[in-house]
């Protein structure tokens, strides 16, 4: 039975509460063990993912602003799992003192995209064209400027593909220009973006402490498949120095500039610039938390995500992001027919020694993520990192169930 309060260790440790009880919170604990932090996770159900690997999880809603009064007073700092928490509970939790990682101020841009790309056009961060729609005028008027299809996302809520559409008439919108000014995602319109013409997708994960202390990490390739990130190398092949340099320090800008504390992950369109056709990039999408795009880093770098997170949201001096090997590649395990993973877990830890797997306790559900592989190596060489990919690629099949042998 979960105890009323957190068990302090001695010496004056101190406890981090985690909102949300997702896989993120789950790998929080490792290098919580070795800060010597305890963690409190206020978590969905008492088998929610890192309901089952930390001592501390009492069951409450994020929504339910006493049950989190409650639970928050027994922690030295509050993080978060999710981005879901409402910025009216966030609010409240603040002018209570609590110690909130990131703020809502902070938070409020990775809520709200259309708050999002307002405040990054200020920055001036290049983002692609953008604009806000309330009724079918609107749309046929940023499509006639830059062209049909056009991408049109929920300002609230979205994630892994959901609360997205590339559309190539207004029709395709009419229930969602229906729901404008109702309460919900949609209630302050639809944020349409020009469709880019992209090279590849990156990410750029930095870290920033409330004293201003930042550190980041190399810019890494995400593949994504249907909406979801499978595929992760690091740091990505053939990215030219300029764009390298320029997506970390804009990724530090933004940190700096929207006062984030702890992990801000910056998803990226790598895009040739229209003028001189030399490499550049565009800001996609903002996460103020650890990143499906840096779980290489468990395995990958000096100092993980996690473990940084945790380090930045405490004010503790950060961690050296270097990565250890030339390669690293993750590829997330996602849920198959197969609901009994123990076998094949056991198969493909004798198959391949060298390979890293770690499932988050969760239920198997066709297309859900349930996991991720990482493997490394330091071979220069293309061929060494295809590799690297074919053996990350076969674990999370297998595990998945489209390969058998």
């Amino acid at each position: 039975m979960t105890t009323p309060t957190p068990l302090r260790a001695e010496g004056g440790f101190p406890v981090v509460g985690i909102v949300g009880g997702g896989q993120l919170a789950r790998m929080c604990q490792p290098p919580a063990v070795a800060l010597s932090v305890t963690l409190s996770v206020l978590a969905e159900s008492e088998t929610a993912s890192a309901a089952l690997v930390v001592p501390h999880s009492p069951v409450g809603e994020h929504t339910d602003l006493e049950a989190l009064r409650e639970w928050a007073r027994h922690c030295d700092v509050v993080t978060f799992d999710h981005e879901h928490v409402p910025q009216e509970v966030l609010t409240a939790l603040a002018a209570d003192g609590v110690n909130l990682h990131p703020g809502p101020e902070a938070l409020v841009f990775a809520q709200d995209k259309l708050a999002m790309r307002r405040r990054l056009t200020e920055l001036g961060i290049p983002c692609p064209r953008w604009a806000r729609a309330r009724d079918a005028g609107d749309v046929e008027a940023f499509a006639a400027e830059v062209g049909w299809p056009v991408v049109a996302k929920t300002p609230r809520g979205g994630y892994d593909g959901k609360g997205v559409r590339v559309c190539r008439s207004v029709a395709e919108l009419d229930d969602w220009l229906a729901a404008v000014g109702e309460p919900g995602s949609l209630e302050d319109g639809v944020l349409l973006e020009e469709a880019v013409d992209f090279t590849r997708e990156l990410a750029a994960l930095v870290a920033r402490s409330p004293s201003g202390q930042a550190a980041a990490w190399p810019i890494v390739h995400t593949v994504q498949s249907g909406g979801i990130n499978t595929e992760v190398l690091a740091p990505a092949p053939g990215l030219d120095e300029q764009v390298a340099v320029a997506a970390a320090e804009g990724a530090l800008r933004i940190a700096g500039a929207l006062g984030v504390t702890g992990v801000l992950a910056v998803e990226l369109f790598e895009v040739r610039d229209g003028e001189t056709g030399a490499p550049a990039y565009l800001v996609n999408e903002l996460a103020m938390r650890p990143h499906n795009s840096g779980h290489w880093t468990i395995e990958g770098s000096v100092t993980s995500q996690f473990e940084q997170h945790l380090r930045a949201v405490l004010d503790l001096p950060l961690g050296d992001p270097s990565a250890r090997d030339r390669w690293t590649v993750m590829a997330n395990v996602l849920g198959g027919d197969d609901e009994d993973l123990y076998p094949t877990y056991r198969h493909l830890m004798a198959r391949d020694p060298g390979l890293k797997i770690h499932l988050y306790g969760k239920g198997v559900r066709p297309g859900r993520k349930l996991g991720h592989v990482t493997v490394f190596g330091a071979g220069e060489d293309e061929a060494s990192l295809e590799d690297l990919r074919e053996r990350a690629r076969h674990a999370a099949d297998y595990l998945q169930g489209v390969v058998r042998e």
